[in-house]
């Protein structure tokens, strides 16, 4: 044992350093060198840097069995970590090359190193039985005579595998050896001289068989030779060696050889039997079967090529004599290689999830391909299937690594099925494959798209506090907290309004649906425009936008509202109303106003306007559109209401029989539903013309309520006769002035009307009627100097207009005309108040 510590101490350094053309190094250490024994400086001979093999995690990966040597981690120096033993590891194969693969991380990078186990000379030589016992015939058997020896075997190669034998000293033996063409030596034991029974009947002897190592080792075999008598002639084989070749796949029962030998004795003598007398490796002695009678061999097991290539087979013929002689020879059987071996593939590492932004080219996994043939039956070729964005390159003999040939999309594969197989050069061909699950990992490469660009939501006003609106939805193919979306508002403009659009509106975060934050008021607000966002929730965040409209649906939520009256009505009657509010809108079924004032001429025609009740509504459309009623006195009463225009005019001709006074209840209503409504109260003083011509001017410069009570107390008092004159003359003064006047507005220049873009409607001059839009702008229309009178109320209505016809009674007469039905009265209360023509248009 000291001599093999020392032979173990004597380890081979660094051989090869990098191969120029395959990047490949190559160590060799001595079998049986003890662990922690430095094989080479690995990180030095990879170029590496001090301390650049730790932070790199230099390692080493072997290849299907154990590699019995490892990676120091601080020193980056391969060591032997366990027993090396080449006959363990490499049997009788030359030379006995280890292949590893080194890795190296940040970047990827694989190495490979050769590592050549030499051999030292640990194994001595040893027989296949510790005894061999032999018969030979005494006189009979002639000196010179040879008799097969089973030799010894070493499992070391090279000159630790060359043997010499000795013998123990005798005179009457000595060992020959032979050289033969069966790759083996082989041992005779030669008579030198006849043998005498009754001398010596058993002679034992001891064979040594030396191998060729330094120093050399010795195993020994005791032969037992006992001298038999009579029997002179042994059998002969016609061969002394059979050589044979047989393929792996030969089937049992097959004929490996028929061996055949001859005794030249009669009768019994002459009758022989075969027997196979020992067979290397001595494993393989249940492999094979001889007919005792026939000489023939045949297997009884499977060939292997990659296991055991050549067999010897001791063939030994004995006859029947007595003693028995026998005869001996050797059949050497060669195993042809046939591909019987698919290629295997291992994967070596493998590097998953791959990120779907991961660059072309990346190293996905490494691969080790073998094939257990030899020629072209172990050469490999490999691919990928199906088709798919991976490929191989090869790294080496034997090795390959699987990188990345196209981009990857996570949302179109999250996951490939690779399969990587392998055929061989065989005939047929063999396949092996390895199945791969590549899995994709996903990055944020996805902004949250919205379902539509545009939402258009309608939504009633007065609507509850919290109502759902709308639910908005935004896709993002992304996975987990990538494809996780958020909802905000965020600020757009708002329709005519200064109030950000999340004082109104809110979303939720995490379900996009939108609800009301405060009851819409259509009156306030008509259309509200505003953005909604959706945000992942990956790194960095994506977004994506969508623009809601929001169109709030009128409500009649608005009662009709009467308007003050004016300081004078340009008709022949004048009106007149109290001092406190007059136009107030109610929520519920209507509102009541105070009282308003009017006076009338006995006498007036029927048609003739006494008065004029104003209102409007709020609300928009038909929620607007406003209806009058004579609600008191019912029945064929002096007056009447335009329906649509809201015109008090007389009915009939006025008569003192009707009283000095009439009071009328009128009702103003919208048509919406339910309808809401509002009353006027208008009391009508009946008097004579000059009287009510009086009274409309002195309430022009009076307050309206006391005024007309003082003239229609004074007019009761009155007598009549004075007033009788007083009213001719100042009815033919009149006369005149009213003459002058109208000759004069017919020739004079109008004023311009102003008015918005596009046709125009009336509402409150006319009983077509009045409702309002919703988008109101003012003007004024004017045909004298003065101060404006909302008396006429233009709009541009959201519907199609009316199919052109005449005119009913109660619609919308030009402006012009409504001008030009001022009787003379009129223009004389007119030019007294200084206040003839204000008009209000909403456009």
């Amino acid at each position: 044992m000291g001599q093999r510590c020392c032979a173990a101490v004597r380890v081979l350094v660094l051989q090869a350093a990098w191969a120029l053309a395959g990047g490949q190094v190559r160590y060799s250490v001595p079998e049986e060198a003890k662990a922690g024994t430095v094989v080479g400086r690995l990180a030095q001979d990879l170029g590496l840097e001090a301390g650049e093999a730790e932070a790199r995690r230099l390692r080493l990966v072997a290849q299907g069995r154990r590699a019995s040597v490892e990676v120091s981690g601080a020193s980056g120096a391969l060591l032997v970590s366990s027993r090396l033993d080449r006959e363990e590891l490499c049997g009788k194969s030359v030379p006995c090359a280890l292949r590893l693969e080194v890795l190296l991380e940040r970047p990827l990078r694989v190495f490979h190193v050769q590592l050549e186990v030499t051999d030292i000379n640990d194994n001595a030589p040893i027989f296949p039985a510790a005894r061999k016992n032999l018969s030979i015939a005494e006189f009979t058997t002639l000196p010179g005579s040879r008799f097969p020896l089973e030799g010894a075997s070493d499992a070391d190669i090279g000159a630790n595998a060359q043997l010499s034998y000795t013998l123990s000293p005798s005179e009457y033996f000595r060992i020959e050896e032979e050289n033969s063409n069966s790759r083996s030596k082989s041992v005779f034991l030669v008579l030198m001289k006849p043998l005498d029974r009754e001398t010596i009947p058993v002679h034992r002897l001891v064979l040594t068989a030396s191998d060729g190592g330094r120093p050399s080792l010795t195993g020994t075999m005791e032969l037992v030779i006992s001298v038999l008598d009579v029997n002179d002639n042994a059998p002969q084989f016609n061969q002394s060696v059979y050589n044979v070749h047989l393929p792996e796949d030969a089937l049992e029962t097959t004929l490996v050889a028929r061996v055949n030998a001859t005794d030249p004795d009669l009768g019994i003598y002459g009758e022989m039997i075969y027997e196979i007398d020992s067979v290397v490796p001595p494993s393989a002695t249940d492999l094979f079967s001889i007919d005792a009678n026939t000489g023939e061999i045949r297997l009884t097991g499977p060939l292997d090529y990659e296991i055991v290539t050549l067999y010897d087979l001791h063939i030994k013929v004995t006859d029947k004599g007595t003693p028995p002689l026998p005869g001996h020879c050797k059949v050497v059987l060669e195993v042809l290689d046939v591909n019987d071996n698919a290629p295997e593939v291992w994967v070596t590492s493998l590097s998953v999830p791959v990120p779907e932004d991961a660059s072309v080219g990346t190293v996905v996994a490494l691969l080790s391909v073998s094939d257990r043939d030899s020629g072209a039956n172990g050469r490999v070729r490999c691919w990928v299937w199906p088709a798919s964005p991976f490929g191989l390159e090869a790294t080496f003999a034997g090795s390959y690594s699987l990188v990345l040939r196209e981009a990857l999309d996570r949302e179109r594969v999250s996951e490939y099925e690779v399969e990587v197989r392998a055929e061989d050069g065989g005939a047929p061909a063999l396949r092996g494959r390895r199945g791969l699950r590549v899995a994709v990992s996903d990055v944020n490469d996805n902004a949250p798209a919205f379902a539509q660009a545009v939402y258009t939501v309608l939504a009633r006003e007065n609507n509850a506090a919290g109502a759902e609106l709308a639910r908005l939805w935004a896709r993002d193919p992304d996975e987990a907290g990538n494809g996780r979306v958020s909802y905000s508002v965020w600020e757009g403009g708002v329709g005519g309004g200064w109030r950000p659009a999340s004082s109104y509106v809110s979303v939720d975060a995490e379900s996009g649906r939108l609800w009301a934050l405060q009851p819409l008021d259509y009156e306030e607000l008509q259309v509200l425009q505003f953005e909604v966002r959706a945000v992942d929730a990956g790194e960095p965040p994506l977004c994506g936008n969508a623009t809601v409209q929001l169109f709030v649906l009128d409500e009649n939520d608005n009662a009709p509202a009467l308007l003050p009256p004016a300081g004078s009505a340009p008709e022949a009657g004048g009106v007149a109303g109290e001092a406190g509010e007059v136009a107030a809108a109610a929520a519920g079924s209507g509102s009541v106003s105070g009282t308003l004032w009017a006076w009338a001429a006995w006498g007036a025609p029927a048609g003739q306007v006494v008065a004029k009740i104003r209102a409007v509504d709020a609300d928009s459309g038909y929620n607007a559109w406003l209806r009058y009623e004579l609600w008191e006195p019912r029945g064929k009463g002096p007056f009447r209401v335009g329906l649509y225009s809201g015109e008090v005019s007389t009915a009939r001709a006025l008569e003192e029989a009707d009283g000095p006074r009439q009071r009328l209840l009128i009702v103003v209503r919208d048509h919406g539903e339910p309808a809401r409504s509002a009353t006027a109260t208008l009391s009508v003083s009946l008097v004579e013309a000059a009287e009510a011509a009086l009274a409309a001017a002195a309430g022009s410069s009076s307050s309206r309520s006391a005024a007309g009570a003082e003239l229609g107390a004074g007019a009761a008092s009155a007598a009549t006769n004075v007033w009788l004159v007083v009213a001719i003359c100042a009815v033919s003064s009149l006369f005149l002035l009213a003459v002058v006047l109208y000759g004069a507005s017919r020739w004079a220049p109008r004023a311009a009307v102003l008015s918005g873009p596009g046709p125009t409607t009336l509402v409150c001059a006319s009983e077509v009627g009045s409702w309002s839009y919703s988008q109101r702008h003012s003007r004024s229309l004017c045909v004298a100097d003065g101060a404006g009178k909302s008396d006429l109320m233009v709009f541009s209505p959201n519907f199609p207009p009316p199919p052109p016809g005449p005119a009913a009674k109660d619609t919308q007469p030009e402006p012009s005309a409504l001008l030009d039905t001022v009787s003379g009265t009129a223009l004389l209360a007119s030019t007294l108040s200084l206040s003839l023509c204000p008009f209000s248009l909403i456009s």
